[in-house]
């Protein structure tokens, strides 16, 4: 929990620096501009196609003494937030990781760990891949769940569980990829999935509260650069246990066969 928070208080000091306030609102303005214009020119289209839908599906007896239209309407509108949301949030976490990453290990490297080794564990492949995948896991489990919007206050967890499985899964590899080796990556994913988790909880929360989900993308991105480094530095220090120790072999200079 203490490098979760410290993770939290670093991403906090970062964002002060005049580089991060740059471009800390590009990512979620940018995003809210593209599909804020494109819901503005297709919301009577969207919402029409779902009151249809819902109308055809709808069961009358339930509804016997409600005003269908208007049900139809207040779930239509609902069910397109509900998609608009998760795709705002995607693209603001695209763009930060895609364009934004890059900078911000680099800041925090310089300014917080510039001693440690940078060994190239990742690559650009490997970081698309690993959006990719991310993405399209987020994209599946999003639809699969829009049902329980209906469920009202009780499908609240959703999303911010989503969004949680989200953050640490983009974010994490971009974080180690230019400092970690490749057995150091997968180290650490193992062995901190309970913090990457917790931390992509707490920073998932900010998309949800306006005004901090301006800023939540670049904060989520600095807090993970600050989290995955911290464990980096614990793994190559004198007293952590080897590679081969964590992971059940038998370390070098033990007297045993390797």
């Amino acid at each position: 929990m203490n490098v979760v928070l410290n993770a939290l208080i670093g991403a906090a000091k970062s964002l002060v620096h005049p580089i991060i306030i740059l471009i800390m609102l590009i990512p979620m303005v940018v995003a809210l501009a593209v599909w804020g214009g494109i819901g503005w020119v297709y919301w009577d289209s969207w919402t029409s196609a779902i009151q249809d839908v819902v109308r055809e599906h709808l069961n009358y007896a339930w509804a016997a003494n409600w005003d269908l239209a208007r049900l139809a309407s207040w779930l239509a509108a609902g069910l397109a937030l509900a998609v608009l949301a998760p795709i705002v949030i995607l693209t603001a976490l695209l763009i930060a990781s895609v364009l934004a990453m890059p900078v911000l290990v680099r800041h925090v490297a310089d300014r917080d760990y510039p001693h440690l080794a940078r060994h190239h564990g990742g690559s650009v492949v490997g970081s698309l891949w690993n959006a990719l995948a991310a993405i399209s896991l987020f994209v599946l489990l999003w639809v699969v769940t829009i049902p329980l919007w209906l469920l009202g206050p009780l499908a609240a967890p959703v999303p911010l569980l989503l969004s949680a499985y989200l953050n640490q899964r983009l974010f994490r590899y971009d974080a180690l990829s230019d400092h970690a080796k490749a057995a150091e990556m997968k180290q650490i994913f193992d062995s901190s999935r309970g913090r990457l988790f917790l931390l992509g909880l707490i920073t998932g929360l900010l998309y949800f509260i306006p005004p901090l989900n301006l800023i939540a993308p670049i904060y989520a991105a600095l807090a993970f650069v600050h989290l995955c480094l911290a464990e980096l530095e614990r793994l190559r220090s004198p007293d952590a246990p080897g590679l081969g120790e964590v992971q059940g072999l038998p370390a070098r200079g033990t007297g045993l066969q390797p």
